[in-house]
């Protein structure tokens, strides 16, 4: 009896909350769910100055309604706060720190966010703890960064607290558990409380309070694009992306970064890909939300699995339908899971090809730029070769051969990392530079580390619309280097090259334009798309993909 205070303090911190709440919503608090217009009260009894929060901020469900009512309360009262946050997505995740109740963030990505973010921290009204991957930020959870107090999002709650997550389940599983198994309060916003649930994804008793929002929780269409906007040069890239890597490597297992560059490869695979007998031997095995544009490749038979990070607004019927393909549960609906799909590809897909802001000379990349904190979100995890890894496959083999040659008497493979990206930029900023940004903005922000997104240790390829730079054929720097000169086109870092060491290169196929892969540039238009817009999308998909309205445009 002696040591109970001693080792169960965290639990009794919890049982003080949960009466102090308890106290002051008396018979407004029916079970575990409570009314809207008590929010405010609830979050004072439950919240303590310098608590770690942690709040959903994904990347596309947004607990949004619970994001406004933290800007809302006293910060005489609550502050101090440190806020977790896989996503600073809405106004509301930067306002705690401007208005005090909040004053340290650990997060992975802005996006939308990342100017003010950049100014809030260069004015001392923010301390960044550091930029995670995605991958990372979770695991922290349940070692060092335990949240006390979780705000999520779901679906619907039934009358006991079950929550339903629907198909953007995204990152409420880590979330919850970590809170729920370390003494932590747990509240959810929901779209609806009913009397049974599709099926319960997160248990009554892992969660504390249930609140019914006034309006559905935000969820941002982040991976939808519309096929009218791919350009020609994009459809070269993809071109040249199907025939010198992903046939090359014979690659299956995959993810996709966001972007035009990427949805013009997944338009390709039903024509071109198909058209150099590719189908059945590359792009089956998918870590990758439900993007729209992949709907011609699923209906050509292209794609055998699809695990999603998160879903996509408008893919809910065509998913139901297409049950053989994703991770559908019983009640019809899929099941996405953040964590997993980062682990899935960190470990079970051979290649990531993604783009970015900046690349060095030594093929280091980042999207954090001058004036914008942006972060990673899950490229680093998706984007770097995983050392633990042990299975084999055709694709992780022979990338491991060509990094290594023969160097070594222990043979191993390698993941194929990819940075595709066109030599400039939106208002024709270089896309190469001698020295990334991230170096100034860790000295301005403070930082340990600059914030590099992807290493150049783990670049294996950069493609722009010049060609492919194999770095896992460069045996030293000055030809890593002019490899990644040979591809940068006109930018200043592109007209450095030595022209007789590129040549060279080339003639070894470390740089392969287009010719060198026996692609026609005057084939590289939108005819090879296999939808034009996103009215073919819908026809493709038999009507059961409906489209956000913004994307509607017929």
């Amino acid at each position: 009896m002696a040591s109970e205070g001693r080792w169960n303090t965290l639990q009794t911190n919890r049982q003080q909350r949960l009466a102090r709440v308890a106290q002051i919503l008396g018979s407004d608090l029916q079970g575990r769910i409570f009314p809207q217009q008590r929010i405010k009260d609830v979050l004072h009894a439950t919240l303590e100055v310098g608590d770690r929060v942690c709040i959903e901020g994904n990347n596309q469900k947004q607990a949004d309604f619970l994001a406004k009512a933290l800007t809302q309360l006293d910060p005489q009262r609550i502050h101090g706060l440190h806020m977790l946050q896989s996503v600073l997505a809405l106004p509301e995740h930067l306002d705690v720190f401007e208005i005090g109740i909040a004053n340290k963030l650990d997060f992975s990505f802005s996006g939308p966010q990342a100017g003010r973010l950049a100014k809030l921290v260069s004015a001392g009204k923010l301390n960044i703890g550091a930029i995670h991957t995605y991958l990372e930020l979770y695991a922290r959870y349940f070692v060092d960064l335990t949240p006390r107090v979780a705000l999520v999002a779901a679906q619907a709650a039934d009358r006991h607290g079950n929550l339903y997550t629907g198909p953007n389940t995204e990152d409420t599983p880590p979330i919850v558990e970590a809170t729920a198994f370390k003494s932590g309060i747990v509240i959810a916003q929901v779209n609806e409380v009913v009397d049974v649930l599709p099926r319960i994804d997160i248990p009554a008793d892992w969660v504390n309070f249930v609140v019914q929002a006034p309006t559905p929780h935000y969820i941002e269409p982040l991976f939808t694009r519309d096929p009218a906007l791919i350009s020609e040069i994009q459809i070269l890239m993809a071109m040249m992306a199907i025939k010198g890597i992903y046939a090359e490597y014979e690659v299956k297992r995959l993810n996709h970064g966001i972007g035009f560059d990427t949805a013009a490869i997944e338009l390709l695979l039903p024509t071109y890909a198909a058209s150099l007998g590719l189908k059945g031997k590359i792009a089956s095995h998918w870590a990758l939300n439900p993007h729209p544009a992949l709907i011609p490749a699923i209906e050509a038979g292209f794609v055998t699995s699809v695990h999603s990070f998160g879903s996509e607004l408008g893919m809910e019927d065509y998913i139901r339908a297409r049950s053989d393909v994703f991770f559908v549960g019983a009640d019809g609906s899929m099941r996405s899971n953040r964590a997993m799909s980062q682990a899935a590809g960190h470990y079970a897909c051979d290649m990531f090809i993604g783009s970015t802001l900046q690349i060095d000379l030594q093929g280091n990349s980042s999207t954090a730029t001058l004036g914008r904190i942006a972060g990673f979100g899950g490229a680093p995890n998706m984007g770097a070769d995983a050392r633990g890894r042990r299975h084999a496959s055709p694709a992780w083999l022979k990338a491991g051969r060509e990094a290594r040659d023969g160097q070594y008497a222990m043979p191993r493979g390698q993941k194929l990392v990819v940075q595709m990206v066109e030599t400039f930029r939106e208002h024709m900023q270089p896309a190469f530079v001698e020295t990334l940004d991230a170096w100034q903005l860790a000295q301005q922000a403070k930082m340990e580390l600059p914030p590099v997104m992807i290493y150049g240790e783990d670049v294996s390829h950069i493609l722009t619309e010049e060609g492919i730079a194999n770095l896992l054929l460069c045996r030293s720097d000055e030809e890593r280097e002019q490899a990644i000169r040979g591809v940068a086109g006109y930018t200043p870092v592109g007209l450095g090259r030595d022209l007789r060491m590129v040549e060279n290169l080339r003639d070894r196929g470390i740089i392969k334009r287009p010719e060198d892969l026996g692609i026609d540039k005057r084939l590289a238009t939108r005819d090879l798309l296999a939808a034009k817009n996103m009215k073919d999308l819908v026809r493709a998909s038999e009507g059961l993909y409906q489209p956000p309205k913004r994307f509607r445009n017929w």
